[in-house]
Order: structure tokens, then C-alpha cells, then sequence
């Protein structure tokens, strides 16, 4: 099932025309992806400070199909599409007003933040992440 959650596409987050500027995308996508963990019991904090778990970004590929607008209700959709042993493949679509923005396929790999190696999801994590996994691509592994 996705995760689904808004933001606002603020003054800042726009160049003077009032488009919004690339880098602000990927700041805010950082915050849902951040919300997500969150969402699943997993806050950034305990997983940084408690935990020793780090979640960098190791492939990022965004498709931009039209402009945002300073003002425009960012609509997220985030769908996880696949779990390996240190990985997760996100989808995400970005809409505002009805029609999409964006989308991005993404990878985020589970490291130890002491020794910035690739780490397995621990077995909670990797369950909760599993139940969230979308499997209506009859062709992915995970089906």
C-alpha cells in the first residue's frame, strides 16, 4: 500500500518567476521519505542515534513532466517496489492540482552509520517495509 502525505510548495522553494526550483524537490523528498520511516514506527532520530542506522540515497533517476507553482499543494505518492538485503526501491509521483509533476524512481540502501557499510534491514524493519511492498507488477521478483 503507498504512502501518501502533501506539502506545500513555498516562497523559498521557488526561483522569482515562482517556478520551483529542482534542488527544493529533492529536499522536500527527502522529508516524506523521512515521514514514511516515521509512519512505520521507524523515526530518523532513533534510527540514527539509537539504532546506528543510516538510510543514504544510492540511485536517484526523477522524471520532471511539468512545473510546480509557488502556492501549489505537492500531492506525494510513495510506493516501496522492492526489499533486498540492504535495499529499497521506491517509486514516487509527485502531482499538484490533478496533473503530475514528477516521478522518481529511487534506491535507499541501509548502512552502518559506524562503519558506512551496507547493512540488512534489521528483521522489524525489513517486515514492516515487506507488508508495504506493492505487488500488482506481475513480472517484479517479489510476487
Amino acid at each position: 500500500m503507498a504512502f501518501k502525505t502533501t506539502r506545500p510548495l513555498r516562497f523559498g522553494d521557488c526561483d522569482p518567476s515562482g517556478i520551483a526550483y529542482f534542488p527544493s524537490y529533492m529536499n522536500i523528498l527527502v522529508g516524506v521519505l523521512e515521514d514514511y520511516f516515521a509512519s512505520l514506527g521507524f523515526p530518523w532520530k532513533a534510527l540514527f542515534n539509537d539504532r546506528r542506522i543510516g538510510v543514504p540515497t544510492v540511485r536517484l533517476d526523477v522524471t520532471f513532466v511539468r512545473p510546480g507553482f509557488q502556492g501549489d499543494e505537492l500531492e506525494f505518492v510513495l510506493a516501496v517496489r522492492g526489499v533486498g538485503r540492504s535495499s529499497l526501491d521506491l517509486e514516487h509521483q509527485v502531482s499538484a492540482n490533478g496533473q503530475v509533476l514528477w516521478t522518481a524512481r529511487h534506491r535507499v540502501v541501509s548502512t552502518s552509520l559506524d562503519t558506512h557499510q551496507s547493512l540488512a534491514w534489521p528483521d522489524d524493519i525489513r517486515a514492516a517495509l515487506t507488508h508495504h511492498l506493492e505487488t500488482t507488477d506481475a513480472h517484479h521478483p517479489a510476487t
